[in-house]
Parts: structure tokens; C-alpha cells; sequence
């Protein structure tokens, strides 16, 4: 009767990874959230994290690297719960810019998230990946013609003028509007970006 073969040494652990079973990134994001939106971006610490988290300050530099891609993580998933690209997308075709230009302002306008918006040029890069990493790509599969990509990013362009010019570097003439007012003088632009053919209702 053959012997089973010794038990192996146990490999090297990863560097930088915690002991234990590491939490989950959807955990430390939830603790991270509320620490940015009260104390804002440069006032949250990694270690006020860990602690709201309960985890040690390795396990975030494990799952995240620095605080600045923590950051954007928060603003990732703000910005997706919200723009959930596939409710947006569902229902009248000609009624989609109206939709698109509602949940930008309705993101926007919410005031926890303002807090978050007031940080700088993180925001700014977490929001123009988010435009293009998630919002550009579902447009681009969406619209599924030989002229998407052009399309998308039409529309993409038209979304983030507003956010930058009414949010982010906001302008007198831009904040003045109404959401209900920017929705009439926004949306038949991106009528003309979706479908070139599509007269605005």
C-alpha cells in the first residue's frame, strides 16, 4: 500500500496581504463614505477608516492602495448606485436624454453628495472615470451602430459640461437654472447625439 505523499510547506504569503481573511471592499467603502462626506476628502485618515471599519490600515492598503483610489471607489459607487445605467436605459428611446439629464441632476443636487463633490481634483478624476469607464461603454453597447462610439461620446461630453460647469467649477449662468430648465435647453442635444434622425419631441 503506497504512502500518501508529506504535506507540502505552506507557499509565501503575499506581500502586503493582510493575515486572515481579508474584508471586503463593499465594507470599507460603507465606512469609508459617511468619514468623507462629514469630514471631507483631505480631513478622513486611512486610520479613522480602519477603525469605523474595524479592520487593521493594512487591509486598506491591500484592497485600495492609497486613499485617493479609496476615494474614488466612494465616488464609483455613489455615482452607480444612482446612474444605474441599465434603469436609465430602459423605457422610451425618446425619452432617454430626459432621463440621462434627471439623474445627473438628481445625483448632483443630493446634498450628501455635494459634500462629497467639494474635494478637489479627486472628485474630478473619480467622476471623469466614471463617465468613461462605465457610463461611455453601456452608451457604446446601447446604441450598438457603427456610429456609437462618436454618439456616446457626444453624449458623455454633454453630461459632463453640466456636471463641471454647474457642480465642479460652477458658472453663475449655469447654476441659476432650474433642473427643469436645463432638461429644455439640454435635451434636444442629446436627441441629435443618440439618434441623428430622431426629431426632438
Amino acid at each position: 500500500m503506497n504512502k500518501p505523499p508529506p504535506p507540502q510547506p505552506a507557499g509565501p504569503r503575499g506581500r502586503g496581504r493582510p493575515r486572515g481573511n481579508p474584508p471586503t471592499r463593499d465594507s470599507i467603502v460603507s465606512a469609508a463614505r459617511p468619514l468623507f462626506v462629514e469630514r471631507g476628502y483631505r480631513a478622513t485618515t486611512l486610520r479613522a477608516v480602519a477603525q469605523a471599519a474595524g479592520v487593521d490600515p493594512a487591509a486598506i492598503a491591500y484592497h485600495f492602495g492609497s486613499k485617493k483610489a479609496l476615494f474614488a471607489d466612494v465616488m464609483q459607487v455613489h455615482c452607480a448606485n444612482a446612474l444605474t445605467v441599465d434603469r436609465v436605459l430602459a423605457g422610451d428611446p425618446a425619452t432617454l436624454p430626459d432621463r440621462l439629464i434627471d439623474t445627473v441632476t438628481g445625483l448632483w443636487e443630493d446634498p450628501d453628495f455635494r459634500r462629497l463633490t467639494s474635494q478637489g481634483e479627486e472628485v474630478a478624476a473619480a467622476v471623469r472615470d466614471y463617465l468613461e469607464s462605465e457610463l461611455l461603454a453601456r452608451l457604446v453597447e446601447f446604441l450598438g451602430a457603427r456610429t456609437a462610439t462618436a454618439r456616446a461620446t457626444a453624449v458623455v461630453t454633454i453630461l459632463g459640461g453640466l456636471i463641471y460647469t454647474r457642480y465642479l467649477n460652477p458658472l453663475p449662468t449655469a447654476t441659476a437654472l432650474t433642473p427643469a430648465e436645463i432638461r429644455r435647453i439640454l435635451a434636444p442635444s442629446l436627441h441629435a447625439a443618440l439618434n441623428p434622425a430622431m426629431r426632438p419631441r
